[in-house]
């Protein structure tokens, strides 16, 4: 105790951090090494969720057809893109004959003559053109309104773009939401995975969410 009286209050504050830094190179590395970064090896994939059979009211749902332009749905980029389109495309059929609202999206920079024309709109069906969430300064959230849509399937690309932000729109609005996994798609089967883990895990979303397939949903 004497000899730290002799100290100035600097050498003791050096002297203590010093010490401290000593008992921290004794604990084990693996100890700090507790960030996602650190254990990305170590994350295992969650057994898939279950998909549903639904029935749906056509005059309370909504098709929404996310960015299957040229641009975004192409062999190139997103071959998984094109390979849905057959699928989607008996959606629409279906859905157009239970006079059923379809609503469209483009990406930035396309129009609606780059819409793939398995899945082209019929004049009237309403696009609007946005980023990830497409209702984001769109007039989407309106139209669906004044249509007494409650329930809406979001089918499109990115499956971590478009149909992320925009399903998740639709449910922290309100709405139910149903993504079918075969009318979904990004460049990686990796993107696809963590965008139905995450739509049915995200709080408040999940409430909202069901999955299916297009062969699985009827009107």
């Amino acid at each position: 105790m004497e000899s730290l009286a002799k100290l100035g209050k600097g050498s003791i504050i050096l002297l203590w951090f010093c010490m401290v830094l000593s008992g921290l190179s004794l604990i084990p590395s693996d100890v700090f090494a507790q960030t996602i970064i650190d254990e990305w090896a170590k994350v295992t994939a969650p057994l898939p969720p279950e998909i549903k059979q639904i029935s749906l009211d056509p005059a309370t749902t909504a098709l929404l057809l996310l960015d299957f332009n040229k641009q975004t749905c192409n062999a190139e980029r997103r071959p998984r893109c094109i390979d849905s389109i057959p699928k989607i495309k008996k959606t629409l059929l279906l859905a157009r004959a239970r006079k059923m609202t379809v609503v469209y999206s483009l990406s930035a920079g396309a129009s609606a003559a780059d819409i793939a024309s398995a899945v082209a709109p019929m004049t009237g069906e309403p696009i609007v053109t946005s980023g990830p969430d497409k209702f984001l300064g769109t007039n989407l959230e309106k139209i669906l309104r004044e249509k007494g849509i409650k329930i809406v399937i979001v089918a499109g690309t990115a499956a971590h773009g478009a149909v992320l932000y925009t399903a998740s729109g639709a449910a922290l609005r309100g709405m139910m939401v149903v993504v079918p996994v075969d009318g979904i798609s990004a460049e990686t089967l990796y993107a696809e995975q963590y965008t139905v883990w995450h739509l049915v895990n995200a709080p408040r979303v999940s409430a909202a969410m069901t999955l299916s397939r297009t062969d699985m949903i009827d009107f």
